[in-house]
């Protein structure tokens, strides 16, 4: 999760962070008449075959950034539920596997700007860390002035790891060892905090 105000590069870092890492990218941009089938995707009929045709939805991608994700209400957040949990989604009482490997990179604006819903604690838990940004200091916002336009930079940008490579860098992770104390340290933290919005200190 990245939250700030509009206009200091938050969807940028998520375009950059996915095509560094050579993954597919699909951008949603949160809206209050947003609905669940807009993310996860629709089955439309077919005449000629006189069947129905599932059309996935911009769900199905190794990376989704959910732009600005607070502007949904929150029939249109909860699409990202199981998705962000189980990393699977059921649709019309069938569950569809999502690619690998698969994250949610979100976007918030303030609470305190006109049309933003609250997310529900379920959806919060679901984030690994949030994250904000801030203004730039003058001499960066010079340096982002002078600079080429960020569409041009972005285009340039070239992946250093491919998917395959990471999965193969994640696998070991479910392998290494944690000790009991920096468990209980953990557990300390995590309630002493309020869960997992400890991390954005």
């Amino acid at each position: 999760m990245i939250e700030d105000q509009p206009g200091v590069g938050k969807t940028t870092l998520a375009n950059v962070l996915a095509r560094l890492l050579g993954l597919s990218l699909q951008r949603i941009q949160f809206t209050s008449d947003l609905l669940p089938a807009d993310i996860l995707g629709v089955s439309v009929y077919k005449r000629e075959t006189e069947s129905f045709s599932f059309h996935p939805g911009p769900i199905f991608s190794q990376v989704v950034l959910a732009d600005e994700v607070n502007r949904a209400t929150p029939r249109g957040q909860s699409a990202l539920l199981e998705a962000m949990e189980e990393q699977q989604v059921t649709i019309e009482g069938e569950t569809r596997a999502l690619p690998e490997p698969f994250f949610v990179i979100a976007t918030q604006n303030p609470s305190n700007q006109i049309g933003t819903f609250p997310l529900p604690e379920s959806q919060l838990d679901r984030f690994m860390m949030c994250l904000q940004l801030g203004y730039p200091d003058n001499k960066a916002e010079r340096e982002l002035l002078k600079s080429r336009d960020r569409r041009e930079l972005l285009a340039e940008t070239v992946e250093v790891i491919t998917a395959t490579d990471l999965r193969v860098a994640q696998s070991p992770a479910k392998a290494i060892y944690v000790a009991e104390p920096l468990l209980e340290y953990l557990l300390h933290h995590l309630s002493k905090n309020g869960g997992w919005w400890w991390l954005r200190h």
